[in-house]
């Protein structure tokens, strides 16, 4: 896996692991971790959890090829 990819996916460990915090606990790790309580955000949250969603994008668009499904595509190395 690329590194992107192992970031991305960890990314999008978190985020799952947090959802699933706010669904069954009402608690909001990555809010607790910068200092704010539950359903406040700030520009570092934000950030955060847009990360979370892009890595979400980017793990969803490459399924297939994660998953072997599909191929790379070739490089071209000078």
């Amino acid at each position: 896996m690329k590194k992107l990819d192992v970031l991305a996916l960890v990314l999008v460990i978190v985020g799952a692991l947090n959802w699933g915090l706010v669904a069954i606990g009402e608690f909001d790790l990555v809010a607790k971790l910068f200092g704010m309580e539950f359903g406040e955000t700030n520009a570092a949250t934000r950030v955060v959890y847009g990360l979370v969603g892009l890595s979400g994008i980017w793990i969803a668009a490459r399924a297939g090829v994660l998953l072997g499904r599909t191929s790379e595509p070739a490089r071209v190395t000078a």
